[in-house]
């Protein structure tokens, strides 16, 4: 018997394991869910999961621009 042992109808979380938070926008670079967002998401009802994945297209249409990394750091402590 093939059946399986654990199935939730849940929406899957949109995790893709690059966990960087942008210091501006406060989002995270992979899956552009807020920090609320996150820590809230297993305790999230399905339709609040759902507005949550409605809202992730736009959100990473948004590209923050840069700051400059490592080069312009240094520059601004020259």
């Amino acid at each position: 018997m093939n059946t399986p042992v654990w199935k939730r109808d849940e929406i899957e979380s949109p995790c893709v394991q690059i966990c960087v938070i942008h210091p501006e926008t406060r989002l995270c670079a992979g899956c552009h869910r807020s920090m609320d967002e996150i820590t809230e998401w297993g305790r999230m009802s399905v339709e609040q999961r759902g507005i949550v994945m409605a809202q992730l297209p736009q959100r990473a249409a948004v590209k923050p621009r840069r700051r400059g990394g490592r080069a312009a750091r240094q520059a601004r402590e020259s």
